[in-house]
């Protein structure tokens, strides 16, 4: 006896659309921002941001990039990080079995969480992370004021 099968169209269109989605990005060569982690352009520099009582940190790991190629500034309330990784010579009559790692230019602008004092800010490059100790501005503090009385 044979069993009945009920054909679902969309079940094979769903894997056409898979598969053609697998092709699209396998297919084309991606710049070294969009390829750079699998999230994408997010992930160029891998960056940690945290606060204490009195400064924000921001640690950035850009291994290959040398200090003198790294740009860093604030515009308001946005850090952008802006740095290049640059090609290494290649060797004469090799034959690259794998090449995986990219070169190029990239940024990464990141929304500070409060106001800072960029004239006290430290930036320290060591063993290819960059770490940025940026002060807190000093907030208005409420004033009191005293009213006297004026005599007559």
């Amino acid at each position: 006896m044979t069993d009945l099968v009920r054909w679902e169209p969309f079940r094979e269109l769903m894997s056409l659309r898979d598969a053609m989605d697998r092709l699209f990005e396998e297919s084309f060569v991606p710049t070294l921002r969009a390829d750079w982690g699998k999230a994408g352009i997010a992930d160029l520099p891998a960056i940690d941001m945290f606060e204490t009582k009195d400064n924000v940190v921001v640690k950035a790991t850009v291994p290959g990039v040398k200090p003198e190629d790294l740009d860093i500034s604030v515009s308001g309330d946005v850090l952008t990080v802006k740095g290049e990784v640059k090609e290494e010579k290649k060797e004469e009559g090799t034959n690259y079995i794998r090449r995986e790692r990219r070169y190029g230019t990239f940024r990464r602008d990141i929304q500070l969480p409060v106001s800072i004092n960029l004239d006290k800010a430290d930036a320290v490059f060591e063993h290819g992370v960059l770490t940025l100790t940026l002060p807190k501005a000093e907030e208005v503090k409420p004033k009191k004021l005293t009213v006297h009385a004026k005599g007559k």
